[in-house]
């Protein structure tokens, strides 16, 4: 068959479209066939490859040729070399015998794409190169020192394991860096992450290190990155590390929701409900796994957040969203065990109650927040969010940082927006923006993992548009979520 197959194939449907506007019996189908997207594709490839043959000489490789006469099963692999190691494959030494194995192929890497490289495979030669008893360090020194092409023998893993494990998307809940972990057995192939980074988990089969891509970019190469188990091992060794540190909360954060009590009053007594709280933990959970969810139109809308620095504008904002659209937007209306005064009307500005079914509440967990001004007790309760959303509308809190994680429940499923100060030039930075800046950092760097999106105040009626955009996405478009909020009621 000559390299012009696709001409020839041509000229034959030319004849035989001739033949179909006779009316020849066969001629449609054969014309059908022949047409077929599939073969002109294939004829292409064919000459493509016979171009390739005569334009590429096959290399002469003078060490070649023992592959098949020593080791029966081996196998030769060429250019899969990056210095200073195998390009997407760590390695490793068995102790015992001294044997050189292939430790992991990382996916969608030079190795994993030539399907040559498997997880267990025996390295034998390198460059005709013994390499049973080396040390992995030496075997590595040999590639580095390689020049042109470089070939291994390689007898397979006879026991390959199946590939197709199922893909999980997980939420970075710390920070990691492969450079500063002693343990990780290759830092080149370890993938950095923060707090709040979706992962693609694509291979767990290693109980210690699993692979990874970052989304949305899971096209490229995995990443090493530490198994759940190890990196909450790591937690827990930080952790014993550290000084103790006192669980009480400064009483500065006590603020906007409640503004209705003067700044002085917060001083008197303050309680944050998550101190107490059965779902704290002192070491958090290192992954999160997620999945998209769409809400359905039936279903109650998605609680919205507002997290920032006291001084940011979260307040201010909250109220004009409410005022500019009060049918959609509300927010959940206090218990207080002061008396009910003229003009008033019970569940309208406050739900008036008891001071003993107030404190009864606090115990049982059903405050995100609560303080004391003027001897009376006031507070934004679980229930009074329930109500707004019952009723069909978006309930908006503010809330502190550490109270995020007592709404995170599948009730709320809630969408935590994150409100930043503008970006100021040091000269025209004051005491007060500073404070408000480094204040920001600091709960950005310790909560993000919690943030879902993030808004920069720089104008309060922008930053309200922008606003209500945000919240519209969170309510219409797919959105990562824990996959424990997805799962149906057992």
């Amino acid at each position: 068959m000559c390299s012009g197959v696709s001409e020839v194939l041509s000229s034959v449907v030319k004849d035989v479209d001739q033949a179909v506007s006779r009316n020849i019996n066969g001629a449609q189908l054969l014309h059908e066939l022949l047409s077929a997207p599939w073969l002109c594709a294939l004829l292409k490839i064919y000459e493509c490859l016979l171009k390739f043959q005569r334009l590429t000489p096959s290399p002469v490789l003078p060490y070649a040729a023992g592959l098949s006469h020593e080791v029966s099963p081996a196998r030769e692999l060429c250019s899969l070399l990056s210095s200073p190691h195998i390009q997407g494959a760590t390695i490793r030494k068995d102790e015992a015998t001294g044997d050189i194995y292939i430790a992991r192929v990382i996916h969608g890497g030079l190795a994993d794409r030539s399907a040559l490289l498997h997880p267990g495979d025996l390295l034998v030669e390198v460059n005709g190169n013994p390499v049973v008893g080396l040390e992995p360090e030496q075997v590595i020194h040999i590639l580095a020192n390689s020049q042109g092409t470089i070939l291994f023998k390689v007898i397979p893993n006879p026991s390959q394991a199946s590939n197709s494990q199922t893909l999980v998307c997980m939420r970075a809940m710390v920070d990691y860096c492969p450079l500063q972990d002693s343990s990780i057995p290759c830092p080149d192939a370890g993938m950095a992450f923060s707090r709040g980074d979706l992962l693609q988990v694509v291979d767990q089969s290693d109980g210690q290190w699993w692979q990874a891509r970052k989304l949305p970019c899971a096209t490229s190469c995995a990443g090493l990155i530490p198994s759940a188990s190890m990196l909450k091992s790591k937690q827990r060794e930080q952790w014993w590390c550290q000084p103790l540190q006192c669980s009480l909360t400064s009483p500065a954060g006590f603020r906007r929701s409640f503004r209705v009590w003067k700044r002085t009053s917060y001083r008197k007594r303050r309680q944050s409900c998550t101190t107490c709280s059965p779902n704290t933990n002192a070491l958090s959970t290192p992954y999160e796994e997620v999945v998209l969810y769409q809400r359905p139109p039936q279903e109650n809308h998605r609680l919205i957040i507002l997290v920032g620095a006291s001084g940011v504008g979260v307040n201010e904002l909250r109220k004009r969203l409410i005022k500019l659209n009060p049918s959609t937007f509300q927010g959940p209306v206090p218990h207080t065990t002061r008396s009910i005064r003229a003009g008033e009307q019970n569940g309208r500005e406050y739900h008036f109650v008891t001071k003993e079914l107030f404190e009864y509440m606090v115990c049982n967990h059903r405050f995100v927040e609560y303080g004391e001004s003027k001897g009376q007790l006031y507070g934004i309760s679980t229930d009074a969010i329930d109500e707004v959303l019952k009723r069909g509308r978006m309930c908006i809190i503010d809330a502190e940082p550490h109270s995020i994680q007592l709404l995170r429940t599948k009730k709320f499923k809630p969408y935590v927006i994150f409100i930043k100060p503008p970006k100021r030039e040091t000269k025209q930075k004051n005491e007060y923006f500073a404070e408000l800046e480094e204040t920001s950092k600091l709960i950005e760097a310790k909560y993000k993992q919690f943030f879902d999106s993030v808004l920069v105040n720089d104008d309060l009626q922008d930053a309200c548009i922008e606003l209500c955009s945000i919240i519209q996405q969170a309510q219409d478009e797919p959105q990562w979520i824990p996959v424990s909020w997805g799962r149906a009621e057992d």
